[in-house]
């Protein structure tokens, strides 16, 4: 198995823990596969149905993804002339990976609400939300990176995205200077991104290590407070990550369900999908609150990468 020879020997022990056995195989597989690139119309510029004609009229083989409306993907050898069309350039579509349009679907929002997006760069779950918003309501859209700062309000811009307002910010300070503030929050928090390795490009991995899954860690536990503490009680928050470490994952959710005990719930998730995993309440020897089970882990297949997502709802005020 060609993953198995390249990919750090370490993380591949800790993947056979993490993952079911019968699914471990195919999932290390992925690693080694080159996946059809996957985008979707974006309903702020064009309709899906011109669209369609469009692109098919330029000799594209369009395959419509049955669980989203306007999702498609093509054959990955078709990619570099999607990004020469003018569909791509004035902002009619967005690539983007079909497990990270998940995340916006899971989280909801709705026209007219507020809502935070807290590692927002480069855009695309919040040009996701933005379309699913109708342009109505308010996304404040935060990121704490300079370069890529510049490039999420690019794209913003790009694709019509008229209801957010960026900020260049550490994300860890946002729910000290605006608490109980949004409707909903979207945390795809920095992590090991474990879920991008392939063994086509050894960069992908050069850096990864267990320090470096600790050290995101340590950032993550920070940003969820955070994120935690400007959702109105009542509120919505999704956390997700291209991680498959539980110290990232449910290790994270565990501790801040601790410190908020009883005013923060998991909302267990149902996804039109068969590559998912319930998620741990069992790590290592460490028990693990047992609502976890309600959050999911996207298994790699030769279509999707994997992640993790987690609802959290917050308790209405007493």
């Amino acid at each position: 198995m060609a993953a198995l020879e390249q990919l750090p020997e370490s993380f591949v022990q800790r993947l056979a823990e993490i993952l079911p056995r019968d699914r471990f195989g195919g999932c290390l597989e992925s690693f080694s596969q080159l996946k059809p690139t996957s985008f979707r119309v974006n309903r702020l510029r064009t309709t899906e149905e011109g669209l369609m004609e469009e692109l098919e009229s330029e000799g594209f083989g369009l395959t419509r993804i049955p669980w989203s409306s306007g999702v498609f993907s093509i054959d990955p050898d078709q990619r570099r002339q999607l990004t020469d069309s003018a569909a791509f350039s004035e902002g009619r579509i967005y690539i983007q990976g079909l497990s990270s349009m998940l995340a916006p679907l899971v989280l909801g929002p709705r026209p007219g609400e507020t809502v935070l997006d807290l590692a927002a760069a480069p855009g695309g779950k919040t040009l996701q939300m933005a379309a699913m918003m109708e342009n109505r309501g308010r996304i404040s859209a935060v990121e704490s990176v300079r370069g890529r700062f510049f490039r999420l309000k690019s794209n913003l811009e790009r694709h019509g995205a008229t209801l957010v307002k960026g900020y260049l910010m550490d994300g860890r300070a946002v729910g000290a200077k605006v608490p109980e503030r949004f409707d909903r929050v979207l945390l795809d928090a920095p992590c090991s991104s474990e879920a991008r390795f392939t063994t086509r490009d050894k960069a992908s991995w050069a850096h990864w290590s267990l320090k470096k899954v600790k050290e995101s860690a340590r950032k993550q536990k920070r940003l969820l407070d955070s994120a935690i503490r400007s959702l109105k009680p009542g509120g919505t928050l999704l956390y997700c990550t291209c991680s498959f470490a539980p110290e990232e994952n449910e290790m994270i959710l565990d501790g801040q369900l601790r410190r908020y005990q009883g005013q923060l719930s998991i909302e267990p998730l149902e996804l039109p999908l068969d590559n998912i995993q319930p998620g741990l309440v069992e790590w290592r020897g460490k028990t693990l609150n047992e609502d976890l089970v309600g959050a999911v882990r996207i298994l790699p297949t030769s279509e999707m990468d994997g992640f993790f997502l987690c609802r959290l709802r917050k308790a209405d005020a007493s």
